[in-house]
């Protein structure tokens, strides 16, 4: 508790020093503005694990049987005509997991990244960032389903490192990165190999988005280097005022062993659709594959790796502005048996979970 403190301390001086230094020689004004978000849940597998956990793969909402908070999280932002800086520090069961190998203090920062804008339509961001890859983050009112999807789960959330980005215009922007790894704080230890990103967003029209985003870097001890190199595409679609749809496709390749030419890969499709009832009510229906027999990102230890078609379907309640209240059933059904019920190992896996979020 001491060092939350002390981080929460540190993080609220530095972006308030910061918001009184920030103006340049033209004297240009900035603003501070403050966010949060929280959002409690109970999940129930039917799958019954004794250790309350659900299957391995899943870093959202993966207590089972008990009431937790997935995500808590206050958010400072500070922007003007040529400088921005983001402070976010979280709390729940989310970091809990996804940051499980990061150095303890860095596991309650959600982002902390500084930008300065060097052209018209060019700006450099360095620190910890959102990542520039997928359609889903760990703030689940941004999302259309209440839980997120295996290739959200199994992709990086957030990236550590610079970030050049230009928007030539309204429609399309283009994005670098030079990064620590694959959804990496802290370098693995042994690692000096470079790692890169790319993004590149195209949004013809209000109602449709296309994306695609890359990442090359290997995330091992330089000793045994296996180069990832790894392709993201989506596109969401708003057919009409009430309904949208969202697309994606992940596509990796990793060398099987260092200096080799032989390739592992792993691919994963999903489409959710989302129906808008009233301002109020909504339901959002999911289907995905995850397809990685090789065992790169999913290792099982079985003979077909981890194969597995999954399910959703949610409903979403907003009784007033900034309040959420969502039910989802989801089922996993697998090629070999992956899951484990009791003491044997089963072919499929089903969960109901209940959230309620509020942001401000």
């Amino acid at each position: 508790m001491k060092k939350i403190l002390l981080l929460g301390g540190l993080l609220a001086t530095a972006i308030t020093m910061f918001a009184q230094e920030a103006p340049t020689a033209e004297k240009e004004k900035g603003k501070v503005t403050f966010s949060g978000y929280a959002e409690a849940y109970y999940s129930y597998d039917f799958n019954n694990p004794a250790n309350h956990l659900r299957p391995g793969f899943l870093y959202n909402f993966n207590r089972h049987n008990e009431l937790n908070l997935n995500l808590a999280m206050v958010k400072a932002n500070y922007t003007s005509d040529r400088i921005r800086a983001n402070v976010g520090l979280m709390a729940g069961t989310y970091p809990q997991y996804n940051l499980a190998t990061e150095p303890t203090l860095m596991q309650y920062v959600y982002e902390a990244n500084v930008g300065v804008r060097v052209g018209k339509n060019v700006w450099i961001d360095a620190g910890v960032m959102p990542s520039h890859i997928g359609f889903e983050s760990a703030i689940g009112k941004d999302c259309p389903t209440l839980t997120r999807s295996i290739l959200g789960e199994n992709s990086p959330y957030y990236e550590t490192g610079v970030k050049v980005t230009w928007n030539p215009n309204d429609k399309w922007t283009f994005a670098a990165m030079y990064l620590n790894g694959w959804q990496r704080i802290k370098r693995v230890d042994g690692n000096q190999t470079p790692a890169f990103g790319t993004q590149i967003t195209f949004k013809p029209s209000d109602k449709v988005l296309l994306n695609w985003s890359t990442y090359v870097g290997n995330d091992l001890p330089d000793s045994v280097r296996q180069m990832r190199y790894f392709n993201n595409v989506y596109g969401t679609f708003n057919i009409t005022e009430k309904l949208s749809v969202i697309a994606g496709f992940d596509f990796g390749l990793q060398q099987k062993a260092k200096g080799s030419s032989d390739l592992n890969s792993w691919y994963s499709p999903v489409v959710i659709a989302k129906y808008a009832f009233t301002s109020k009510f909504a339901m959002a229906g999911r289907v995905e594959h995850y397809n990685d027999q090789h065992g790169v990102v999913i290792n099982t230890g079985t003979a077909n790796g981890f194969q597995t078609t999954g399910y959703s379907l949610n409903l979403d309640f907003t009784p007033v502005d900034h309040v959420m209240f969502r039910l989802e059933g989801r089922t996993f059904d697998g090629k070999d048996k992956t899951f484990m019920k009791g003491t044997q190992m089963k072919n499929a896996n089903t969960a109901i979970t209940a959230s309620l979020a509020v942001w401000f």
